[in-house]
């Protein structure tokens, strides 16, 4: 999965993409890199980062969905939202995953939209409210509190009857540094293998700030994590430097 942001103020690659023309060439670079899915993100979720409603994230998104859709056919695309008229639009549009970081949690009528859209749904283990998504919380232990939380919030999607589930940890989102190497340890346990595990790690403070490293300067290090994750079961890795990742997929599906 690699990522494709429209925002203005990620924290590495903001600016650099929200123009439709330069997002369609990054994707197409992606693609022919290996990505098999775009991830695009119309609103950063970086600490800090400006909160925008729908209405800007329609506005940022565009053309840029049907427009990859009709350039580049055979590629699944995600968008990265936890508002549901943008599922709706990105529906429309000729989305077919939804990525929300939010469980559900900002927006309480997502799960009925994407029940109502048939999408696959991307679950992620969140702090409950906006404002504290990036407080680090104190975990009994980390890989219950994750599992009980996903278990949960993928009972209730069923209920509602989305069929189609992907859970995500929650890599850099309100954990410390030792807890998310705990969850790279025991990635295989994530879910208890009831759903496919995607893994974004991708640019992750936990991987380049203890080491004192830029976000641009850890690549080596990420990929050493991303074939541990894979030995575990990992199905997806989203990804900013699709190339890499692809050559560590290559290598752990050699063996």
């Amino acid at each position: 999965m690699g990522i494709l942001n429209l925002t203005p103020d990620s924290f590495s690659d903001g600016g650099k993409f929200n123009t439709e023309k330069a997002a369609l060439l990054h994707a197409e670079k992606m693609l022919t890199e290996g990505a098999e899915i775009i991830d695009i993100g119309p609103q950063s979720t970086r600490p800090n980062a400006e909160f925008i409603d729908s209405n800007e994230e329609i506005r940022r998104l565009g053309k840029v969905i049907s427009s990859l859709r009709k350039e580049f056919p055979e590629a699944l695309i995600s968008v990265d939202t936890f508002w549901s008229e943008t599922v709706r639009f990105g529906y429309n549009e000729g989305m077919d995953i939804v990525n929300d970081i939010s469980a559900g949690q900002f927006d309480k009528k997502l799960f009925e939209t994407v029940s109502q859209t048939g999408l696959p749904y991307i679950l992620m283990h969140v702090n409950p409210v906006y404002e504290e998504m990036h407080v680090k919380k104190k975990f009994g232990n980390i890989m219950v509190e994750i599992n009980k939380f996903l278990l949960e919030k993928s009972q209730n999607l069923l209920e509602v009857g989305v069929k189609d589930i992907i859970l995500d940890p929650g890599f850099g989102f309100g954990k410390t540094v030792d807890d998310q190497h705990k969850m790279i340890d025991e990635t295989e346990y994530i879910g208890l293998g009831k759903f496919p595990v995607l893994i974004g790690i991708s640019r992750k403070s936990f991987i380049y700030k203890p080491l004192g490293k830029s976000p641009l300067e850890i690549s080596e290090e990420t990929q050493k994590l991303h074939y541990k994750v894979l030995k575990q079961g990992a199905k997806i890795l989203r990804v900013h430097d699709v190339k890499a990742a692809k050559e560590t997929v290559n290598a752990f599906l050699k063996e």
